[in-house]
């Protein structure tokens, strides 16, 4: 067990924005919610080791698009939302695991965690952002006999929203998906509880601890070339192209944004699509690194990660790969179904770009 101070939080959220691979919310709003969460008490980190197996634990997340400008969640939202999962059961949620590594969404559940005392456990749903709420379920889906609860609050004034849904678990995640829109762009979310011996396999233990290892090479670095070769060692980074972003789309809809971005570099044209995280890169019609690679775009100057909802024309960009078994990832990164559904949304070919045995 390790207290995650101001320094470590810091540290953390660092290397939460780099595995958010253009998503995971903004690094503003994780400081945010660390400052939030240390000023209700102290947030423990557990190893899955230390926790009692047969104990529940919830996983927390946020819901919604990156570029909303209405998104709002309080305190006090947090724990109503937590309250509400509850409620469906007899045991009471001893620990509790965020959804995915990303600069705000590695810090769920650190308000719930600091304001209540539950553990913090080191097994987030997956050790990178991820665009569906099924990919962080660490496939729970694919059981047939799994029902799904999940609870979600957020919104300010009229806009402010709570709901508590069980059933499949898309049709779920579509309510709670759709709820965020109601609510202005932004709800918190508690899902699916489980016994802590589930995570073991299922989920990605050890990868907040990773961040934290990533977070302290771009905060000790002294500039971008020690940023690069610390990445490159410790991730096997590479640098994929650079050069000026001549165009970028982004829509934002049902609660998602998606788009693309393309730059030149040496007479050959590079794309790169998201669906709130960076689905692929393309070099002309070649196909060079496709989700769940880490997909990431860092500021050609200073090395800093730039979001899919910080793009925008005219930026200096270094696009760049991390090889998906470098990552440490859950077992919503082998769902077909999810990867067919970003073809669909995209337009763009997934599942024949994936290593053979990735898929279930």
């Amino acid at each position: 067990m390790i207290e995650l101070t101001k320094e470590l939080g810091t540290a953390a959220l660092y290397g939460g924005l780099f595995l958010g691979g253009g998503g995971g919310g903004s690094l503003s709003g994780g400081l945010e919610t660390l400052d939030t969460a240390l000023s209700q008490g102290t947030i423990h980190l557990y190893d899955l080791d230390e926790f009692n197996p047969e104990e529940l634990v919830i996983t927390a997340s946020a819901v919604g698009s990156p570029a909303s400008k209405e998104g709002y969640m309080s305190t006090e939202q947090v724990l109503k939302a937590f309250d509400l999962v509850q409620r469906e059961f007899e045991d009471p949620i001893k620990g509790v695991i965020t959804n995915e590594n990303g600069g705000h969404s590695i810090a769920n559940g650190w308000i719930l965690s600091a304001a209540t005392g539950i553990p913090l456990i080191d097994a987030p749903c997956n050790g990178r952002a991820h665009p569906t709420g099924v990919m962080g379920s660490m496939g729970l889906d694919l059981l047939d006999d799994y029902i799904s609860t999940q609870s979600a609050a957020g919104g300010k004034g009229k806009k402010a929203i709570e709901l508590s849904v069980t059933g499949e678990m898309n049709s779920c995640a579509g309510m709670v998906r759709q709820a965020a829109v109601a609510a202005g762009g932004l709800v918190t979310v508690y899902r699916n509880p489980v016994k802590a011996a589930y995570l073991a396999s299922h989920a990605a233990p050890g990868a907040i601890v990773q961040a934290i290892q990533i977070g302290k090479i771009f905060l000790d670095a002294k500039d971008k070339g020690e940023v690069y070769e610390g990445l490159s060692e410790f991730l096997g980074m590479e640098v994929l192209a650079s050069g000026t972003v001549k165009e970028f789309s982004l829509t934002t809809e049902g609660g998602f944004d998606h788009g693309y971005l393309i730059l030149s570099e040496n007479g050959k044209s590079y794309k790169t699509t998201f669906w709130n995280e960076f689905m692929s890169v393309d070099e002309d019609e070649k196909r060079i690194a496709t989700f769940p690679d880490l997909i990431a775009c860092l500021n050609a100057e200073t090395g800093g990660v730039i979001t899919s909802a910080e793009m925008a024309e005219g930026l200096d960009i270094d696009i760049i790969r991390v090889p998906m078994e470098n990552l440490i990832l859950g077992a919503g990164m082998k769902n077909r179904q999810q990867f067919e559904l970003v073809e669909k949304i995209l337009g763009i070919p997934m599942v024949s770009h994936l290593p053979e045995g990735v898929l279930a």
